[in-house]
C-alpha cells in the first residue's frame, strides 16, 4: 500500500495544514510503519507555471517534431498522473490562500488531468485526506461566508472528477495568535485547533485501518 503525500503550503514548519497532514500521517504509519510514502511539496518545489501549457499543447504534435520543452512538460505530466493513480491512499495539505487555491495547486491540478487520458478518474475509490486551513472564519454568518472558493473547487476535482472516497479535514482561525485584529476569538481558535488535530488523527488511523 503506498501512501501519497502533497504539501502546498508556503509556511515552511509555521504551516498549519502541514501540521494536520503530520498527524494524520503519524497515525497512518503508526499501523503501517512498512508501508511506502511518496511526498510532493508544491510549496517548496512547484511544478513549473509553463509546464500545463506546454504539455497540453505537446499532446497535438507528433512525438518526433516535439520540442524539448514539450516533450519535459509531457513526460512531468505523465509522473503528476502516475502517482495519483498508482497511490492506495493520499493526503493532502491545502490552504486557502486569497480565498482560492494557490497557484501552485492549481497548476498541480492542471498538469494532472494533462497528464492523463481525457476523463481518467485517477483516485476512483482511493480514500483521500484533504486538509484545508483558513486563516480567518468563512462559516455562515461571518462577514467572509461565501469567499472561501477553494474547499468546494476541491471536492468537484478530487471527488466528482477523479472519483476520490474524500475526508476533509478543515481548521480556520489560524491567523488568530498572528494578527491582533482576531485576539477576540483566541478561545475559539483554540476549540478548532483542537477539533482539527482529532479529526487529522481520526482520518489518519482510518486510512491505515483500510
Amino acid at each position: 500500500m503506498t501512501l501519497l503525500r502533497i504539501d502546498a503550503s508556503i509556511l515552511g514548519p509555521r504551516s498549519a495544514s502541514s501540521e494536520l497532514a503530520d498527524i494524520a500521517l503519524a497515525e497512518f504509519t503508526a499501523s503501517r510503519p512498512d508501508e511506502p510514502v511518496v511526498t510532493r511539496h508544491l510549496g517548496e518545489a512547484p511544478l513549473p507555471a509553463d509546464a500545463w501549457a506546454l504539455a497540453v499543447g505537446a499532446a497535438f504534435v507528433p512525438e518526433a517534431d516535439r520540442t524539448p520543452r514539450q516533450a519535459n512538460a509531457l513526460a512531468l505530466a505523465g509522473t503528476v498522473a502516475a502517482e495519483l493513480r498508482d497511490a492506495d491512499a493520499v493526503v493532502l495539505a491545502f490552504p486557502l490562500y486569497n480565498f482560492g487555491v494557490s497557484q501552485h495547486v492549481k497548476t498541480w491540478i492542471d498538469v494532472a488531468i494533462a497528464g492523463a487520458e481525457q476523463g481518467a478518474r485517477l483516485l476512483e475509490d482511493t480514500p483521500v485526506v484533504l486538509v484545508t486551513t483558513r486563516g480567518g472564519s468563512y462559516g455562515p454568518g461571518t462577514p467572509r461566508e461565501g469567499w472561501d472558493h477553494s474547499t468546494d473547487f476541491l471536492r468537484r476535482v478530487l471527488a466528482d472528477v477523479w472519483g476520490a472516497d474524500l475526508t476533509v479535514v478543515e481548521r480556520e482561525f489560524t491567523l488568530v495568535g498572528v494578527n491582533p485584529a482576531l485576539d477576540a476569538f483566541t478561545q475559539e481558535a483554540g476549540r478548532m485547533k483542537d477539533e482539527a488535530r482529532e479529526a487529522a488523527a481520526r482520518a489518519g488511523k482510518a486510512l491505515g485501518a483500510r
